[in-house]
C-alpha cells in the first residue's frame, strides 16, 4: 500500500477517533501468517472495551470498503495499545505523568541511549524521565527513537 494510502486512512481513522473522543495510537499495515493485516490501535480515558473496538471496526471498515483505498484482501483489527503502550506525542508524556516508562534515544546522552524511569513533566517542548527522584534525561519529541510505557 502507498504512503499516500496509509496517509489517507490515518487521517480519517483519526477525524472519526477525534468525534468519538478516542485517541488512535497507532496503525500497522503488514502481511502476517493468515493474510494482510489492517491494525487500528486505540485509546480512551477509561480504557478500550469490547463494545469501542466493535464500533470502531464498523465505522472504519464501511469507509475503507466504500472508498477502496486497500487493493488487497486483508483483516481489519482493532484493540487497545495493551499496557505497555507507545507513547509518540507530547500529549501522551503529559497523559502519563508519574507513570513509568522505557525511552530509547535516537543518539546517545552521557554514553546511553535507553532509560527507564518516571515521566516527569513535560516544559517548554520536552518530556522528562526521572531515576531515583532525579531528571536523568529531558529532551524534544524528535530526540525520541521509541518511548513505551512499562510495568
Amino acid at each position: 500500500m502507498s504512503e499516500a494510502a496509509v496517509e489517507k486512512i490515518e487521517g480519517y481513522v483519526a477525524s472519526v477517533l477525534q468525534s468519538m473522543d478516542v485517541e488512535l495510537v497507532d496503525i500497522q499495515f503488514r502481511c502476517e501468517g493468515h493474510g494482510w493485516v489492517l491494525r487500528l490501535f486505540i485509546d480512551v480515558e477509561g480504557g478500550v472495551t469490547l463494545d469501542l473496538c466493535a464500533q470502531v471496526s464498523r465505522e472504519v471498515g464501511q469507509y475503507l470498503d466504500v472508498e477502496d483505498v486497500i487493493e488487497q484482501a486483508y483483516h481489519l483489527e482493532v484493540s487497545s495499545p495493551g499496557v505497555e503502550r507507545p507513547l509518540k506525542s507530547l500529549a501522551n508524556f503529559e497523559r502519563f505523568a508519574g507513570k513509568k516508562a522505557r525511552i530509547k534515544l535516537h543518539e546517545p546522552l552521557n554514553g546511553e541511549k535507553t532509560f527507564e524511569g518516571i515521566i516527569g513533566p513535560v516544559e517548554d517542548g520536552e518530556v522528562s524521565l526521572l531515576v531515583d527522584g532525579k531528571i536523568a534525561v529531558k529532551c524534544g519529541i524528535e530526540q525520541l527513537n521509541k518511548a513505551r510505557l512499562v510495568l
